[in-house]
């Protein structure tokens, strides 16, 4: 067996257990803000899948977002019952969300990637892989130059969970 492989079934036995490991993560990551950078990717092996290589210029960030439907405030002007409903569920992905926060906040990076890394009751958090698109590494890397060369994709829904929502890739 694999280091990788070793590492996700670490991972794997960790989320399903909940074990106090993970509840001291989560517990940490709740007192840190929406948008927080960190130094190392939380599940090596996804992060690894998903294009992340410990090189100068890729930044990862874990993003907390709200969990539940979109709550719609309520009409003005008269009654319309077609528009009476409070709850609705929203057109994109809490990821798709979540990849969007941290491109707003980290304005010189694009969105490679993202994955899912934990849940509370009514959070989750998602680790997303940013390249720094002023870096020398990134821009003479071959796969990372190309993605760091299309500005916006997370908010033009260009990266995974973006193409899911619109309807390109499952």
């Amino acid at each position: 067996m694999g280091a990788y492989e070793n590492i996700r079934q670490t991972v794997r036995a960790e989320l399903k257990e909940r074990s106090d490991t993970y509840k001291s993560h989560i517990i940490q990551w709740n007192a840190s803000p929406t948008v927080t950078r960190i130094e190392k990717p939380s599940n090596l092996y996804r992060a690894r899948i998903l294009g992340y290589k410990a090189k100068e210029g890729v930044v990862m960030a874990r993003v907390r977002i709200k969990k539940g439907r979109r709550k719609r405030p309520q009409v003005g002007g008269g009654r319309k019952p077609a528009k009476s409903g409070r709850f609705f569920s929203r057109a994109k992905s809490l990821q798709a969300i979540a990849e969007e926060k941290a491109a707003r906040k980290f304005l010189n990076c694009e969105v490679l990637n993202s994955y899912y890394a934990g849940e509370t009751g009514d959070t989750k958090y998602f680790e997303i892989i940013l390249l720094d698109r002023s870096s020398p590494r990134i821009k003479s890397d071959k796969f990372y130059s190309k993605i760091i060369n299309r500005k916006g994709r997370a908010q033009r829904g260009l990266s995974s969970s973006g193409k899911r929502y619109r309807g390109y890739a499952s």
